[in-house]
């Protein structure tokens, strides 16, 4: 239970979260459909946060992070449905899990060659492979990734997904791809929801219909992904806190129970409810949107705590690393897509 006292303190930051969030909202109307409130939000965050400082603003920051965040997911589930996931096909689905080992493994190894921090790696990594910054901002608290990390992953992951709206079109058209296979390639390998649909409707539109439901396949595979990521970093900070000793053998399942917050099954037991066909439609569309609501300002607290200067002396390495990562998985998916007979 929040006390008063911490309601009060923290009532200028949530104020400034709401204004945020709302400008947010309406900048979109005006704005090219690739930059989402999601995106828009940490932005508009990170600008009045480096305006000038406002500690005064940063409870409120924080609650609503913690608030926030774990509603936001929860309601994302109403969006997803095991029935979308079946028609996608086995092919199409062993495509999706090959690509996110794939990017996972590449991504962790190139920022341990390159020095980049493994949580910051990790969050770049999830966000490549799964669901752009819905998987950032739902990994985070799970591997304690600090803000700068979060900002940076965010920001990297809207800097190539806004490109792939731009390059994607012109390969498919270029090599001459059926509507099937780029909307398969596009589901698979552009990185947030906002643009994958942008991606591919500008394509055709039966090439949006097919990358809309390959996209929420790979939206659902957030949950075990997640709980692996999660289980891995625990297990690793615990034998690293326990020493070289006896007891530094990592305890898998106390790793495991650590590192799956409530919030993903509250996510897994809002999309078997949708599954079962319980939740109507008018209200899954309104939790859709009471979830994108929640994560825009999620995202706004976690803008007012990001310093720009400890985004500069993050570097360039990540950035080199979340692109050469968004390179492979293109020219994976569709090399496999080509392998398992999308036409």
């Amino acid at each position: 239970m929040i006390g008063r006292d911490t309601l009060r303190a923290a009532a200028p930051g949530l104020l400034a979260v709401v204004i945020l969030t709302t400008v947010a909202y309406v900048s979109t109307l005006v704005l090219p459909s690739v930059f989402g409130a999601v995106t828009v939000g940490l932005f508009l965050g990170i600008l009045v946060a480096n305006l000038r400082p406002m500690p005064a603003v940063d409870a409120g920051a924080r609650l609503a992070r913690a608030w926030f965040l774990p509603l936001g997911i929860v309601l994302l589930g109403a969006r997803l449905s095991l029935g979308d996931v079946l028609s996608t096909g086995l092919g199409a689905i062993t495509v999706l899990v090959i690509d996110i080992v794939l990017v996972l493994t590449a991504t962790l190894a190139l920022g341990r060659i390159l020095g980049t921090s493994s949580r910051l790696a990790a969050l770049i990594g999830v966000g490549t492979a799964i669901c752009g910054n819905t998987a950032i901002v739902a990994t985070a608290p799970v591997i304690k990734a600090e803000e700068r990390d979060v900002s940076f992953a965010v920001a990297t992951i809207t800097l190539f997904g806004t490109a792939a709206v731009i390059v994607f079109p012109l390969i498919g058209h270029a090599l001459g791809m059926s509507d099937a296979l780029f909307g398969h390639w596009a589901g698979a390998a552009v990185n947030d929801t906002s643009q994958v649909t942008a991606t591919a409707f500008a394509y055709s539109v039966p090439a949006g219909e097919t990358a809309t439901i390959v996209k929420l396949t790979r939206n659902t595979l957030m949950v075990p992904v997640i709980f692996m990521v999660g289980t891995w970093f625990t297990t690793r900070d615990a034998a690293a806190a326990a020493g070289d000793g006896p007891s530094a053998r990592p305890d898998l399942l106390a790793s495991a129970r650590k590192a799956v917050p409530p919030f993903l099954f509250g996510f897994l037991a809002m999309a078997l409810l949708n599954s079962a066909g319980l939740i109507p439609a008018d209200i899954a569309d309104v939790f859709v949107s009471l979830s994108q609501l929640f994560i825009v300002m999620a995202l706004v607290g976690v803008g007012l705590s990001t310093k720009v200067a400890s985004l500069r002396a993050i570097g360039l390495a990540p950035f080199l690393m979340g692109l050469a990562v968004a390179v492979m998985l293109a020219i994976v998916s569709l090399g496999l897509f080509v392998l398992v007979g999308v036409d």
